[in-house]
């Protein structure tokens, strides 16, 4: 398959969500009542399943329960889903999966999706969890956090589970900038509230955006690191009329190649 470098449908897409014609009802698939299973799968199997993780946090609501994991949980996942299934054009399960880190079946899905990891606190078996989830060639694309005292908080819980590996700075020739989409700027995806004002785009001291990975021996990507910028927020609000199109173009194009980087690589 050879990258594609224009977006009309892309475009077009996106703008069929604008118009209301990209999403079924959103109904979470996680009902975080007491004794409810925060892990369900959907009824089918498919090529594809939109895996999200749940991690435990600290501060207020400490654990799993805290819902730092459920950031624009569930409609940028659907909304992603949904126009995804057009873009790709391979089996998607239409309702993603939530699954927390020390679930067995987190084995099962070769792509997991972590946001606001500033406020992460794996407990030991979270850590050995997400360690053999990604040693046994699972990818994980973290998004959603800004400056540098999430970045610490982030890295410190990281180094935890991966601590003989570096994080490097990716550069624009890595080939999950080039899987589907020919990828060549590093954009900055702001907020909805910055991206509906318009002028900065960045929150806290998170000035400059940054795609950083992890990397196994083979060089194989096992982490991507979306720092200093919002592509669930892009993903979420993506048919809203004030939405900037630059930014939600750039979301829904990076999040296609990183899903075709996992079922590739």
């Amino acid at each position: 398959m050879s990258p594609i470098r224009s977006h009309p449908l892309v475009l077009a897409s996106v703008g069929l969500l604008c118009l209301g014609l990209g999403t079924a009802a959103v109904t979470p698939v996680v009902q975080m009542g007491d004794g409810a299973d925060p892990a369900v799968a959907p009824e089918r199997p498919h090529e594809f399943v939109f895996t999200r993780a749940i991690y435990s946090s600290g501060g207020p609501g400490r654990g799993w329960r805290g819902r730092s994991w459920a950031t624009d949980y569930p409609k940028a996942d659907r909304q992603f889903i949904a126009l995804i299934q057009r873009l790709v054009g391979f089996d998607i399960a239409e309702t993603e999966r939530a699954i927390r880190l020390d679930d067995p079946e987190l084995r099962r899905h070769p792509f997991l999706y972590a946001v606001e990891v500033g406020y992460m606190s794996l407990t030991d078996a979270e850590v050995r969890g997400l360690r053999d989830y990604l040693l046994a060639g699972g990818f994980l694309v973290v998004d959603d956090f800004w400056g540098s005292v999430e970045w610490r908080n982030f890295e410190r819980e990281i180094r935890r589970v991966l601590p003989e590996y570096p994080i490097v700075d990716l550069p624009l020739d890595h080939p999950v900038f080039h899987t589907y989409y020919e990828i060549d700027e590093i954009v900055q995806v702001p907020g909805i509230g910055n991206a509906l004002r318009g002028g900065r785009t960045w929150e806290r001291d998170g000035r400059v955006p940054a795609v950083r990975g992890i990397l196994d021996e083979a060089g194989r990507l096992m982490v991507l690191i979306h720092w200093n910028t919002d592509l669930g927020d892009a993903w979420e609000w993506a048919e809203h009329p004030g939405y900037p199109l630059r930014y939600s173009s750039w979301a829904y194009e990076m999040g296609a190649n990183q899903i075709l980087y996992a079922m590739s690589h």
